[in-house]
C-alpha cells in the first residue's frame, strides 16, 4: 500500500465545496477533466493531447515537499458532487506575494464553484500574502468574472503562452491587496 506524503496545507471549508490538498487519487479524476480541450486551452501548462503520465507527475509535484506551488482539490463531497470538481492554486512569487490558479471540470462551469473555491482561498490566505496576483486568457470572460468577484482589480494586459494552444495568447492580470 503507497502512503500519501504528510503535506502541510490546511482543509479551507467554503459553503459548497472544501479545498483540500491532492491525493494520488484524484488522478484519474484530474486526467479525465484535463483531456478536454476546452479546459487545456484555458491554461497556460495543461498540454493537449494530454500525455501518459502527464496527470501523476503533476500530483506528485503538488506533494512534493519544498514545492513552490501548493495546490488543493476542490471537492463537492460534503454536499453530494465529486471529490474533485477542479483545482485552486498558490505559487509562491517573491517579498509576500502569491498568484492564484485555478480551473473546473467543464462539467461544473457556470456554477459558482470557481468564485466559491477563490474567494476561499483569499480569505484564508494561506501563504500569509500581502498581494496575490492572478491572470486570464482575454478570451475568457468567465475567468475574469471569477477575479472580480472575489475582489480583484485589473492591472493590465499582458500575454502568456498556452501550452495546449502552441501559441501565446492574450491575458488580462489581476491583482488583490491583502490586509
Amino acid at each position: 500500500m503507497i502512503q500519501e506524503p504528510i503535506v502541510t496545507q490546511p482543509v479551507l471549508a467554503g459553503e459548497r465545496v472544501s479545498l483540500r490538498p491532492l491525493r494520488r487519487s484524484d488522478a484519474g479524476l484530474i486526467a479525465l477533466y484535463t483531456a478536454d480541450r476546452r479546459l487545456a486551452e484555458g491554461t497556460r501548462a495543461i498540454p493537449h493531447p494530454l500525455p501518459p503520465g502527464a496527470t501523476e507527475a503533476y500530483v506528485a509535484r503538488a506533494l512534493a515537499a519544498g514545492r513552490a506551488e501548493d495546490v488543493w482539490a476542490i471537492d463537492g463531497t460534503a454536499h453530494g458532487l465529486a471529490e474533485v470538481l477542479g483545482v485552486v492554486s498558490l505559487t509562491r512569487i517573491d517579498r509576500d506575494q502569491s498568484e492564484v490558479g485555478y480551473w473546473v471540470a467543464p462539467a461544473f462551469w457556470n456554477t459558482g464553484f470557481a468564485s466559491e473555491a477563490v474567494a476561499t482561498l483569499v480569505a484564508a490566505n494561506p501563504h500569509k500574502a500581502r498581494t496575490l496576483f492572478a491572470e486570464v486568457f482575454q478570451d475568457n470572460p468567465g475567468s475574469a468574472r471569477v477575479l472580480t468577484n472575489c475582489g480583484f482589480d485589473y492591472l493590465g494586459d499582458a500575454e502568456a503562452f498556452s501550452v495546449a494552444r502552441n501559441a501565446s495568447v492574450a491575458t488580462w492580470t489581476y491583482l488583490r491587496k491583502m490586509a
